[in-house]
């Protein structure tokens, strides 16, 4: 049709062609889908042909492969057609071929859905190791601040040596190496037993040829009981879940209570301590009281033998004492007068005497006279 448009176009008067803009680019168009729906069909051909070149030629893919191979080479001509003509494949073959490929793309996408999923799978479960390895690394981490980081903030217990944190870290060693010597020991054995189960099914395959239908519904009969087994398997564990999962929230319930318990404790430890040193200062002011308590029983009981041996005089003895002791009170009082007035004229003395002696310069003085000490004593 397109040639038929362009050899329409070339009979124009004087050789120039008159044809539209939109017609030439809806023929271009068109060529170009024609284009690409051959190409896709070639696309599909080659991809035939090349996988029938890996696989053994069957009858009918065989037969429809020769088809187009003889149709598409072009060194092959039959003595029958003329040379413009060409062998081209009929609606049937290119529909079986199609069928073929899509038949093709179907089990490819389910071999690649397959592979997708067990890959998904595995990613599965390296995210299900990932949560329980850090589910036992956030056990460990919570066991070693409630054993060892709890007790270190703590400022009452400070003086915990490095010994303890060395021997909590060789212990957790310990216990790993030993649960990796265990986790060995069961993979050794589930190893063995998957050998074992691989000879199993070997077996069995190697005698599966000799099956009968009867056996077959026994088979039937046996995977219907185990999948009814493990139904019941699977409602267990989801109960067991279910009660794991109340078992540790109560765990968590308690951990909290004891935790809180232990700080009761270590305050209670801490005013027993307390308290028992206020005890012993106690006793001890206590042991001093009881002996000023004797020295004071000491004292009072000779107090009271000097009361005891105590005589009262007699009232006249009394009144004479009295007498005595107020005229020598007296007594007192007028010698302090006397001692009074001598120092005011020893004063006045000091004075004048300073004066002579200062007006007489170098000359000798003479001995005070004996009179006026007498006389100034009252002698």
């Amino acid at each position: 049709m397109a040639l038929f448009i362009l050899a329409t176009m070339a009979e124009t008067e004087d050789g120039h062609i008159n044809t539209d803009k939109k017609l030439l680019v809806q023929l271009v168009e068109d060529l170009k889908r024609s284009n690409a729906a051959q190409q896709a069909e070639i696309d599909m051909f080659e991809r035939y042909i090349s996988r029938l070149d890996v696989l053994q030629p069957q009858s009918e893919d065989y037969e429809t492969a020769s088809q187009i191979e003889m149709a598409t080479s072009p060194g092959r001509k039959s003595k029958a057609r003329t040379p413009e003509r060409q062998q081209l494949l009929t609606l049937e073959q290119k529909c079986d071929v199609a069928k073929s490929m899509h038949k093709q793309m179907l089990e490819d996408l389910k071999r690649a859905k397959d592979i997708s999923e067990r890959e998904l799978d595995n990613y599965k479960a390296t995210l299900e190791e990932a949560d329980i390895h850090l589910a036992e690394v956030k056990k460990e981490c919570g066991q070693f601040d409630r054993d060892i980081g709890k007790p270190l903030r703590d400022k009452k217990s400070v003086t915990m040596s490095a010994e303890k944190v060395i021997r909590y870290i060789e212990d957790k060693v310990k216990a790993k190496e030993s649960l990796i010597e265990k986790l060995h020991q069961k993979n050794g054995a589930l190893l063995a037993y998957k050998k074992k189960l691989q000879i199993q099914l070997k077996q069995q395959e190697e005698m599966g040829e000799g099956l009968t239908a009867l056996d077959f519904e026994q088979l039937k009969f046996g995977n219907m009981k185990c999948r009814k087994r493990l139904d019941e398997q699977n409602l267990r564990h989801v109960e067991l879940k279910l009660l794991t999962g109340k078992t540790l929230h109560v765990l968590n319930s308690n951990k909290e209570k004891l935790q809180t318990l232990t700080h009761e404790s270590d305050v209670l430890s801490s005013d027993a301590a307390l308290r028992a040193k206020l005890l012993i200062k106690f006793e001890e002011e206590t042991k001093q009281a009881e002996e000023e308590r004797n020295k004071a029983e000491a004292l009072n009981r000779k107090l009271r033998g000097q009361l005891a041996d105590f005589h009262v005089p007699h009232v006249l003895q009394y009144i004479k004492v009295k007498e005595s002791h107020g005229q020598l009170k007296k007594s007192v009082k007028e010698w302090e007068r006397k001692v009074e007035i001598a120092e005011m004229a020893l004063k006045a003395y000091s004075k004048s005497w300073d004066k002579l002696r200062i007006t007489a310069g170098a000359r000798a003085v003479p001995a005070r006279p004996a009179t006026i000490d007498a006389g100034l004593y009252g002698f």
